[in-house]
């Protein structure tokens, strides 16, 4: 992964979807940055012409499972293998356990293939508990060079994430900062 300086990694679970991701897209095209997409092994299935333009427009993809499984509730073997089914429609060695739980047995196994990835700086744009005014807030203290934030694109924080993620691009070009895909 690159480390130079004035670079964030911002990244995208859950999707493709066929009406957030496309939306993701074209602002991430429109503002000139890119980003990794932790992809979930279904959504890539029902949507390849999505997966393919994340692809096509220079941006990084990771694996997030089969059917977007919570390690510290799946077995070992159950995991591994959504994973691996995954890993069919999903190309690359980039993997976010979704909503950031894995066991230790689960970590272990997978790092034989993959590039366990997580973050530095949660948007929350999935919890309606915190405000899109405060997500922007803590986007304009707090991110800096190195960072990696994670956004989701998925129908649950798509309103959101309209609000949200213009006002972040903007910000990352005030701080002088741009977003570059994970390169492992």
């Amino acid at each position: 992964m690159s480390d130079q300086k004035g670079t964030i990694f911002l990244t995208f679970d859950d999707g493709p979807h066929p009406e957030v991701t496309p939306w993701v897209l074209d602002r991430l095209r429109e503002s000139g940055m890119k980003a990794s997409f932790f992809c979930v092994g279904e959504n890539v299935r029902k949507y390849p012409e999505i997966y393919n333009r994340i692809l096509e427009e220079g941006h990084a993809v990771g694996n997030h499972t089969m059917r977007h499984e919570k390690g510290t509730q799946t077995d070992l073997q159950a995991y591994v293998d959504s994973v691996e089914d995954a890993s069919n429609y999903i190309s690359g060695t980039l993997f976010r356990p979704p909503y950031g739980r894995i066991s230790r047995k689960q970590a272990n196994a997978l790092r034989k293939k993959f590039h366990l990835v997580m973050w530095t700086w949660l948007s929350y744009d999935y919890d309606a508990s915190v405000s899109a005014d405060q997500i922007i807030r803590n986007a304009q203290r707090k991110i800096t060079s190195g960072d990696i934030a994670v956004f989701h694109d998925n129908v649950k924080s798509f309103e959101r994430l309209q609000l949200i993620l213009p006002e972040f691009l903007r910000i990352l070009k005030e701080k002088g900062l741009k977003s570059l895909p994970i390169n492992m």
